[in-house]
Parts: structure tokens; C-alpha cells; sequence
């Protein structure tokens, strides 16, 4: 029982830190006006998209990129520093040990060092390298414009979608209020007028009923092309704006010729493969540059220190060479006075080693760990001329030409691609604003017909089947009018698309 009480306090806490993680999650979505035009609802979809944000990301790193190519240029420079400390014991040098060469009783040593060194080298593919990364974050910029152009594109269709479900549920209303004013002509008929049979009535409220479930359907698809059009716009889903632009049906009066001319040189996927393409061109002279010569040149300084634990040695040879010096010294003044006429002896206490050399000894062992005895500098200049190797150099060239030729070749198959899909647009343009004349024409009609159906079978010169078929007629009008007006706009939205360029004010 204690076990299963701490794993409901575990879950409880998790529970409450996320419920009071909620309020600063909705509070870092990014508001959306309550009467929301499509430049705004643009706007808010370039800056908060998640999938933009990524994208753009990629222009961060080519800053990069260009920033490290144009520092591969600057020398690069390093300082070591170092400490180590050797143990007493017999050391050996190959074969040999240090008592063997004379060297007794060997301290314990501290040891520091330094050094400093700068290079430099540049070859052909450094020299060239900050124009390719020049080059290529031109081509990333024009791949993230060609992504926002299809941001636009897809938050324009999501807009046009609310509109469209926003008609639709108008014309569900309006269908939902004519089948129950049918009802009642069916019910009044049968109740004042006496002719109307049970027949009618129960039609009638079928109708009621379909166009119940039709209004139904339609508030379920306004609240789906909302929520797609918020998640298109990296907003709050639970908002729930009012659209407030609107499209009105125009004749078009652009020409397939003229739309090519400006998609030419608007159109966000050719100016990305363009921009590819300089690329391409580009790395071709970069490949060619592994045959220029490089250059490199280095220079270091450095520097060591190395400190006895104790001098007794050092002090003791010293003393015992004094001593030495003292007793040749006497031995040479008593040879010397076995002359007939000797010299003045000489002073052999003088050569004693003195106290002052015993403390330079110790005074000389205390370099640990700065005071460093520097060792030679040294500098070096170095050219590297490359005659053979193998054929990889060419191959690269040669790689890097085919490159530059597929991306020409994208970028011819992009123009023709263009003028097919401005010819077959316009083309569609031009239907579907015919088509939305004919549907206005079609609507009032229908619109007329039950009117008359309805006052026909009002005075009884008509029965039931009659006006259902009239409605049925109406509705029928309404949704491919409603159809047809949209199909324009998404049209218009497409061409746009294509020619990279608003080419209508809402």
C-alpha cells in the first residue's frame, strides 16, 4: 500500500507541473486577430510555421559557412603547457643505468614546459572557397523564398477553403429554412386547404431532416478548414477568427505571353535552380583550383625548466672538486719548494669551493615551474607543387562539370514546365470564370423555378414531387455556383503560384 500511495504522488506532481506548463505553452502561441485578413493570416504563417522556421534555419548555417571559409584563411596558432614529475629511482638510458655512468643517489625531479607555434597554408580550394560558400547560401536564400512561396500558396488555399465551407454552411442554413417552409406549406395544405396528403408531410420532414444532417456535415467542415488554416499558420487552433477579405470574380485579362515574361523572372523555383546553377558554375573553377600550388609556413617557440628535489649531489661534486683543486694545490707548492730557490707558495685555501657556489647550485634549481631556459625558435616555409596524382583531380572536374549540366538542364526543363503550366492555367482561368457566369445564371433561374414551384403548389395547381424537384433544383444551383466561384479563386491562386506574383487585388 505505501508503494502504490508514492507512485500517486509521482503521477499527481507530474500532473500538476503539467497542467502549470499549460498557461505558458498558450500564452507562447502567437495571437490571431479576431477579423483576420489573408495578408495578415500570410504574415503570421511566414514568421510562426514551424516548417519555415526550419527552413530558414539553413540560411544560419550558410553565414556560417561563409564566415569559416573566409577564417580558413587567418593563420591558426596554439600554446601547449605542461607539468611532470619524475620519482627517485635508477634510470636507464638503453643498455645502461645512470650508476653505471657515475650518476648515484638521483633525486626526484619537477618539470615544466611551454611552446607556441602558428601555421599557416592556403591552396587553390581556400583561396576560392568563401565565393562557393557565397554562392551557396544565394541558393539556400532562393530555396527558402520558393519554400515561402509555397507557404502562400498552401495558406492562400486554406483561406479560400474557410470562405468556401463558410458558403457552404450558409447554404446549409438556407436549405435547412426552406425545407421547414416547405413543412409548413405541406402541413397548412393538408390542415386549411384540405388537399395535402400525409404523404407530403412526411417528405417534408424528411428533407428537414437531410438538410438538418447537410448543416451538420458543413459546420464540421468550417471547423476542419479553420484548424487547417491555423496549423498552416502556426497558430492557436482553438482560435476562431473572422475572415475578413474577400474575392470578387473578375474577367481575366492577362495574356499566356505576359505571365511567362514575369514568371521568368519571378518564379521562386527557377530562381532557385538559378541560383543553383551559379553554383555549379562555380564549383567547376573549384574543382580546377587542386591544380594551382600551396603554400605553407610555420614558426614555434619554446621552453622548459627542470628542478632537483634536492642539490646534495650537485653540492657534494662541488665540494669534492674543491677539495681536489686544494690538494693539488699543496701538492704543487711541496714539489716547488724542493728548489734551491722556490717561489712563494701559492694560497690553495683560495681554491676551496666557496660557500657562494654551493648557494648559486641551489639558487640555479629553482626554475620549477616559470622560470623556463627557452629552447631555438624555429620557422619553416614550404611549397607543395602537385604533378601526378592519379587521375582523381580530373575526375573531380569532370564531376563537377556534369553537375553544372544537370542543373542547366533543370533549369530548361523549369522554363518549359513554366510556359506549359501558364498556358494550361490561363486556360483554366478563363473556364472556370465562364463557368461561374453560367452558374450565376443557372442559380437565378433555379431560384425563379421554386419560387413559382412554391406558390404553385401554395394554390394547389401542383403537387409535392413538384417542388421537391424544384428544391432539389435550387440547392443543386447554389453548391455548383459555389463551386464554380471557387474553383476560379483556387485557379487564380494557382497561377500565382506559377508566375511567382499577386496578379489580383481581393
Amino acid at each position: 500500500m505505501k508503494t502504490i500511495g508514492v507512485h500517486a504522488a509521482r503521477r499527481a506532481t507530474t500532473v500538476l507541473c503539467l497542467l502549470g506548463a499549460l498557461p505558458a505553452f498558450a500564452s507562447a502561441q502567437v495571437r490571431v486577430p479576431q477579423s483576420l485578413s489573408l495578408d495578415e493570416a500570410l504574415e503570421i504563417a511566414l514568421d510562426n510555421n514551424p516548417a519555415m522556421q526550419a527552413t530558414r534555419n539553413d540560411v544560419n548555417v550558410a553565414n556560417w559557412n561563409l564566415t569559416a571559409a573566409y577564417g580558413s584563411w587567418m593563420p591558426t596558432a596554439s600554446v601547449n603547457s605542461g607539468v611532470s614529475w619524475q620519482g627517485v629511482g635508477e634510470q636507464r638510458f638503453g643498455s645502461i643505468t645512470a650508476q653505471q655512468l657515475g650518476f648515484l643517489d638521483q633525486p626526484s625531479f619537477l618539470s615544466s614546459s611551454y611552446s607556441a607555434s602558428a601555421s599557416f597554408s592556403i591552396n587553390g580550394r581556400m583561396l576560392m572557397a568563401p565565393g562557393q560558400a557565397s554562392r551557396n547560401r544565394d541558393a539556400t536564400r532562393a530555396q527558402v523564398r520558393s519554400q515561402e512561396a509555397t507557404l502562400r500558396l498552401n495558406v492562400t488555399r486554406a483561406y479560400l477553403d474557410v470562405l468556401r465551407q463558410t458558403e457552404g454552411l450558409r447554404l446549409a442554413e438556407q436549405q435547412l429554412d426552406r425545407a421547414q417552409f416547405n413543412l409548413r406549406l405541406a402541413q397548412g395544405r393538408r390542415e386549411v386547404l384540405g388537399s395535402g396528403t400525409s404523404i407530403d408531410v412526411q417528405q417534408a420532414e424528411v428533407n428537414v431532416g437531410r438538410a438538418e444532417v447537410t448543416l451538420l456535415q458543413s459546420q464540421t467542415g468550417l471547423r476542419t478548414s479553420r484548424i487547417r488554416l491555423l496549423q498552416q499558420m502556426g497558430a492557436d487552433l482553438s482560435a476562431e477568427p473572422d475572415l475578413a477579405t474577400t474575392f470578387s470574380v473578375t474577367e481575366p485579362s492577362w495574356t499566356a505571353e505576359g505571365l511567362y515574361t514575369m514568371a521568368m523572372d519571378r518564379n521562386p523555383g527557377l530562381q532557385a535552380l538559378r541560383a543553383q546553377e551559379k553554383s555549379a558554375s562555380y564549383g567547376v573553377n573549384m574543382a580546377r583550383s587542386s591544380y594551382f600550388p600551396s603554400v605553407s609556413m610555420s614558426a614555434s617557440v619554446s621552453g622548459f625548466t627542470r628542478q632537483a628535489s634536492s642539490t646534495a649531489a650537485q653540492e657534494a661534486q662541488a665540494i669534492a672538486a674543491g677539495v681536489g683543486r686544494v690538494q693539488q694545490c699543496l701538492a704543487t707548492n711541496e714539489l716547488l719548494s724542493a728548489l734551491p730557490t722556490p717561489p712563494p707558495p701559492q694560497n690553495c685555501s683560495l681554491l676551496a669551493t666557496p660557500q657562494s657556489a654551493l648557494i648559486a647550485i641551489r639558487e640555479q634549481n629553482r626554475v620549477f615551474p616559470f622560470d623556463f631556459t627557452n629552447s631555438p625558435p624555429s620557422a619553416g616555409l614550404s611549397v607543395s607543387i602537385p604533378i601526378f596524382q592519379g587521375l582523381s583531380r580530373q575526375r573531380e572536374v569532370e564531376n563537377a562539370r556534369a553537375q553544372l549540366m544537370d542543373t542547366r538542364y533543370r533549369v530548361g526543363e523549369q522554363q518549359l514546365a513554366l510556359r506549359a503550366d501558364i498556358e494550361a492555367r490561363t486556360a483554366t482561368v478563363r473556364t472556370a470564370y465562364e463557368t461561374a457566369l453560367i452558374e450565376e445564371r443557372n442559380q437565378a433561374l433555379a431560384d425563379e423555378q421554386l419560387r413559382l414551384a412554391q406558390e404553385r403548389y401554395r394554390n394547389g395547381l401542383s403537387n409535392f414531387i413538384d417542388l421537391v424537384e424544384a428544391e432539389t433544383l435550387k440547392a443543386q444551383a447554389d453548391r455548383e455556383r459555389i463551386v464554380a466561384i471557387f474553383t476560379y479563386h483556387d485557379a487564380i491562386a494557382d497561377l500565382e503560384a506559377v508566375v511567382g506574383t499577386p496578379l489580383r487585388n481581393p
